[in-house]
């Protein structure tokens, strides 16, 4: 299986050629320069690779939520590519990526939103799957929901912007300092969809 994940949800720029576990990435801090960028990284991650477009069996892209512009520009390319090399895409929650980095078994995954929100989630991790405790949802910090029991890790900038709030809501919760959503995870995510014969057709991909 060789899938080609990318994120631009945030500040940062994310790419990964996944084939079989095995990870090509490029991660930078691009600000405002993803859309320049991530084309002539693509094209190094797979003259690394020694692969063409058309070796890969699937493209995943963050689907959001995170940066308006950002979320387009992952899908636009995500879909572009796809229509090129007639491949399967998968857009998936940068939350739920960002439960899959923490290593954890419950996670609250939060994003800063800026204008003094978050974008939040919580997941507990059953079967080697993913199962939302709290659905991804948009909310001022002092306003983010309970979750029942202990041993949570907390992920995502909103703890790094909100430490003092979440750390009030969330307390005794290890948290993960300076993370962002990653393509690595995107495509550890994307790899049991594909294998079962998921994704959908370019023109149905959106952010």
């Amino acid at each position: 299986m060789k899938l080609l994940a990318l994120d631009t949800s945030t500040e940062y720029l994310s790419l990964a050629l996944w084939q079989d576990g095995a990870v090509i990435v490029r991660e930078m801090l691009a600000q405002q320069k993803h859309s320049s960028l991530i084309l002539p990284l693509l094209r190094e991650v797979l003259h690394e690779a020694g692969l063409q477009l058309t070796d890969l069996d699937g493209i995943a892209f963050g689907a959001g939520p995170g940066s308006f512009t950002g979320l387009r520009i992952a899908c636009g390319v995500a879909q572009g590519l796809a229509f090129g090399a007639n491949l399967p895409v998968v857009g998936l929650c940068t939350l739920e990526a960002l439960a899959e980095q923490s290593g954890a078994d419950k996670v609250i995954a939060c994003l800063d939103a800026r204008m003094g929100e978050v974008y939040y989630a919580a997941y507990v991790r059953k079967n080697a799957a993913w199962v939302e405790v709290r659905a991804p949802s948009l909310c001022h910090p002092t306003e983010l929901p309970k979750v029942e029991g202990d041993g949570w890790c907390g992920i995502g900038s909103g703890w790094d912007v909100y430490a003092e709030i979440l750390n009030t809501t969330y307390p005794a919760t290890h948290v993960i300092p300076n993370a962002f959503p990653l393509a690595r995870y995107i495509a550890a995510l994307a790899a049991p969809i594909f294998a079962a014969g998921g994704g959908e057709s370019a023109h149905e991909a959106h952010p």
